[in-house]
Order: structure tokens, then sequence, then C-alpha cells
């Protein structure tokens, strides 16, 4: 018997395999061979979620009543903790039941989002350089996408003015992601305030990503889209539990705002999942209403790294701006280099895994992006080899030139 070819369905056929899947197979062959290789390309923290989060989320598993099917959209109790943190945190009121809806992490209320919302031949607003599921989950729905550049000269903030007018008639959609990924990039109320009038006076709805909101050094202090008058009623905002809190691998998340849209996403993910297991969500209940002076302190450990990143980056000649907030650095490469080819090299040949600029899109070509989640010691081991590897590169071209 023939083995039978079977094609994916062709809203599929297109996309590849998510970067990082396909580089963690290239590591593993890496380390296999006996390379000492140091990740700062994955932006999961390296550090745990306090003692006290730890310790809910035990005493929660003990109990034999958390372990059935938790309510969908979240419990109760996280849906109520999720509205005392934004209320605490941002000074926006919400409703528990009505403009609040638990997620398995934001990534999947972000990528659904496009399913509940797009309809084929629809038109999508997507920055570049942004998050790749941004895209994907517009593309998947059958949905046109219109690329938004993200600039240096602008700050790599969205210019709104740059946006064809017949281009934003059509469109449905508008996605946002302040502090920003890659970048770090910044916005401030009054350019929320301008994002909520030019989708009003367009008929867009605005989707903002803000898992970085309490990833913040020297006296920034992140906004959250919804402090904007009025926005909730064209918004929906993503947040997670993943980087204020350590808590990348306990896939918890929500998404606040419209009602009416959180409805699509909870019968949506009713047809999809069971919600996150009960005691994930006490804990992260725990973690919304906490201490929260730790963020702080634990901040002071990304800014440190940050700084010893940024210092040998301009040692090593690269062009790069200080982020005031979330857990990355975007830095130019040298002229005429391509992206991709520029950080296999130097994986291959220095053990420091770094992320291309294009994995965020064409506009991302020229960069890359480095993680600050990874222990403080092996990234200034990985700066050392960078900045000995730049400067070995630029002794051969001076070499070679004379």
């Amino acid at each position: 018997m023939t083995n039978m070819q079977i094609k994916p369905a062709d809203r599929i056929a297109p996309f590849k395999p998510y970067f990082f899947a396909t580089l963690n197979q290239k590591i593993s062959q890496l380390k296999t061979n006996g390379v000492d290789v140091i990740r700062i390309d994955m932006g999961s923290p390296d550090l745990p979620p306090t003692d006290e989060i730890i310790e809910e989320m035990i005493a929660a598993a003990r109990r034999p009543d958390m372990h059935g099917y938790s309510p969908m959209g979240g419990t109760l109790e996280f849906r109520k903790a999720a509205t005392l943190y934004y209320l605490r945190r941002f000074g926006v009121e919400l409703d528990p039941q009505t403009e609040v809806l638990g997620l398995l992490g934001s990534k999947e209320g972000v990528f659904h989002l496009g399913q509940v919302l797009l309809n084929p031949g629809d038109l999508a607003l997507v920055p570049d350089p942004g998050y790749p599921v941004y895209r994907a989950s517009c593309e998947i729905a059958g949905a046109e996408v219109f690329t938004m550049p993200l600039l240096e000269k602008n700050g790599f903030l969205l210019d709104l003015a740059a946006i064809p007018t017949d281009v934003a008639d059509r469109a449905k959609l508008m996605w946002l992601n302040y502090p920003n990924n890659p970048t770090g990039a910044v916005a401030s109320i009054a350019f929320f305030q301008d994002v909520i009038a030019f989708a009003r006076e367009h008929s867009i709805f605005v989707a903002h990503d803000n898992p970085y909101a309490d990833v913040c050094f020297d006296g920034y202090v992140a906004p959250s889209l919804l402090e904007v008058p009025g926005a909730r009623e064209i918004c929906v905002e993503f947040n997670s539990l993943s980087k204020t809190f350590n808590m990348a691998g306990w896939r918890v998340g929500m998404a606040v705002g419209n009602s009416q849209i959180l409805g699509y996403l909870h019968t949506y993910k009713s047809q999809l999942d069971s919600s996150t297991f009960t005691p994930l969500l006490t804990a992260g209940a725990k973690a919304l209403t906490g201490d929260q002076e730790w963020i702080q302190e634990r901040n002071q450990i990304y800014l440190e790294r940050r700084d010893i990143v940024v210092s040998a980056l301009k040692k090593a000649g690269l062009r790069v701006t200080t982020p005031p907030a979330a857990i990355y650095v975007w830095a130019r490469i040298p002229s005429g280099e391509e992206s991709t080819a520029f950080c296999t090299r130097l994986l291959e040949e220095t053990g420091v895994s770094v992320t291309p600029g294009t994995v965020y899109g064409e506009y991302g070509e020229g960069y890359l992006r480095i993680s600050l989640g990874t222990e403080t010691s092996r990234m200034k081991e990985a700066m050392r080899r960078l900045v000995d590897w730049m400067k070995g590169r630029n002794a051969s071209f001076e070499w070679q030139k004379s």
C-alpha cells in the first residue's frame, strides 16, 4: 500500500513553523556537538514567581475540589482580581462578569481575535516589526493585511498620518503593542488618544497587546490604552502574567475591554479549550492582588542586564537606543548585512543566540533582538563573546581593505 499524501488546509499551507521551534532544533544540534550556547533570543523570563504565588498554587492543588473543569473564561475570583489590578495599576474600572476574560496566556487570545472578528477579504492593520502572531491571526482568518511600518526615525511609534485614507476606511482591525516587542519603544497617553480618535473616525476596532506594562525602567510607567475615555467601546487589551509575574510557563492571561468582542472570544474558546487549571487561576489571582513591591526589585535585575547589553553593543559598533521598558534590546547590525545570516554566523561562531529582526517582519531587516531573560553572569559572557567577535570581524575587514 502506497503512503497517502495528505495536504494541509489552504489557510495554513503557506505557514512555516514558528521561528523559535526551528531555532531550538539547531541549538540542540550545536549542544550535541559540544558548543556552549548562551540563549538571549527568546522572551522567556529566567526568574521564578514569588514563593507566595507558588505556595498559593500548591495549596490550591492539594484541595480535592480543585481538579474538575474550570469555568470557561476563568474563575470569578480570577476575573475580580484582574479588575482590582486594572483599577490599582491604571485607574480603569472593569466589570468582572462582562469585561474580563481569562486566557491560556495572552498569545491564544491574540490569535483567536482574528478568527472571531475577521472574514475573508476584510482588512487588518498590523505593525511591522511586530509580534508575528498578529499577522498570522489575520492571514489565517483570510483577511488582507496592511503593514504599518514602525521606523527608527519615529522612535518606532506608529505613524497614523502614513496610513492612506482609503486603507483606513476599509480597515476593520488595528493592532498595537506598547511597550513594544521587539523594539522596546513606548507610547504616551497622548499617542493613545490620537489612536482612539483615528479609530473612531474610520470605524476601526483596536487591539492593544500590553504584556510588558510592568517591566519599566528609569521611572517610566507604562499606561493602558483603556485609560483613554471611551476606549473600551472600540478596544480590547490583552495582558499576561508571563512577564509581569515571571509566570510564562503557567499560561495565564486575560483580555479586557469591549464586552461584545469578549463574548465572541468566550464562544470561540468554548469550542476549543476547557479553561485553565483552577489552582493556576488561584495563584494568578494572588499574583494580581498580592504584594507588588518585588516587581521593582526584579526590574532592577533587568535594568542591570539592559545596561550591560547596551554598553556592549555600543562597544561592538552597533547602533542601539536604550529601551525604557520591556525585556528586549533592539539593535541595528552593520550596514549591508542581512539579519538572519548575521545572527546565524554569530551563533555558529560564538555560541551566542540572538533573534534576527526579520522574524518580526520586513521592516525588522537590518536589526537583531536580544532578550534580557538570561542569568546576569551568562549575559555578561554572551556580550563579551559578541564584542570580541565583532572586533575580530572589523579587524579582518580592515586588513582586507588594506
